[in-house]
């Protein structure tokens, strides 16, 4: 069977390109059909899991008139991170990788960002943050997952004018966005999903950095849940690869945000501008309020918020929106 190469948002500063995907064995799998209902859905939700992937096969990147060859590891995950000698254009641009089945060229097409420049980045979760996810009940959560479509997820009243608002502050041009960053414990197995649901509700164009991929229907139980420390490595790469940016990090108090948030506000002090808590529950938690107290004592903008419309108005009041 031909092999199928799956791509993903990459980026770029002035000094390096990053891009990255996956190899799969061709199937069904993976096909996540975004308007079918109840058991049409539920049967594509977990096909998204049952993907089978290719270890240590032959991928060819093609950028800027270059080739180069490396091989996926044994999940089938495959990165590359390449020193640049010319300036790439600003904004979104293109690039290709290749892989050969039979003497065939099996070649993708994905995009990547290198922003505009500026002063701002933003770092956002994504279940809970802005989708409705019911993290914190694990019966809910699957029972949505299964049987609600694309069309039947909910977003949280306000995130959309907020985020877009975020996207645009500071800029003087409308072509031009601030860097966006969607880190999440949720799979690669979502990341289809994920994207259509962003542009389906014109929230910003952005990178996604999430979980390692699953492939048995028993990790599907537990998808996103587990060891959250990826998150803080992937917000950690992130503020050292743009290190000139003022960031703005985004989650929920559904899981671990407000303490890994708390923890990036140590090691980057001059770095993080505000931090965004949404409560998930019916009153504020005790140790979420500690950390975002905390958060306030090291001089960072903190809220900790029920509804949007309080982030929007917490955001114009510290100037970091209209």
């Amino acid at each position: 069977m031909k092999p199928i190469l799956k791509l993903y948002r990459g980026y770029a500063n002035d000094q390096e390109f990053i891009v990255f995907g996956h190899v799969f064995k061709q199937s069904t799998a993976g096909n996540y059909e975004f308007e079918k209902k109840r058991f049409k859905n539920a049967r594509s939700v977990l096909r998204m899991f049952l993907i089978k992937t290719i270890p240590n096969a032959d991928v060819y990147l093609e950028h800027n008139g270059t080739r180069i060859h490396t091989k996926s590891l044994d999940d089938g995950y495959f990165k590359f991170c390449i020193p640049l000698k010319d300036k790439l254009d600003f904004g979104w641009g293109d690039y290709y990788v290749s892989t050969f089945y039979n003497g065939e060229e099996i070649r993708e097409k994905g995009t990547y960002i290198h922003p505009h420049e500026g002063n701002l980045g933003f770092i956002s979760d994504i279940d809970d943050t802005f989708l409705v996810s019911h993290t914190r009940n694990f019966f809910k959560k699957i029972y949505i997952l299964l049987w609600k479509n694309i069309n039947n997820r909910k977003i949280f009243e306000g995130v959309v004018p907020h985020y877009q608002a975020l996207s645009t502050a500071g800029r003087n041009k409308k072509d031009e966005m601030n860097a966006f960053f969607y880190v999440s414990s949720s799979e690669w197995n979502l990341y289809k999903f994920i994207v259509k649901f962003t542009e389906k509700h014109d929230l910003p164009r952005a990178v996604l950095l999430l979980k390692d991929i699953k492939t048995s229907l028993m990790d599907f139980l537990v998808t996103g849940r587990g060891n959250h420390n990826h998150k803080f490595d992937k917000i950690k790469h992130i503020l050292e690869f743009y290190p000139h940016l003022q960031y703005t990090l985004l989650g929920d108090d559904s899981q671990h945000d407000p303490f890994l948030y708390e923890d990036v506000c140590k090691i980057f002090p001059l770095t993080v501008k505000a931090v965004y808590i949404r409560q998930t529950g019916s009153a504020k938690k005790e140790k979420a309020n500690a950390a975002i107290k905390n958060i306030e004592s090291m001089g960072v903008a903190a809220c900790y918020f029920k509804d949007s419309a309080d982030a929007i108005e917490h955001s114009k009041r510290i100037g970091l929106i209209l």
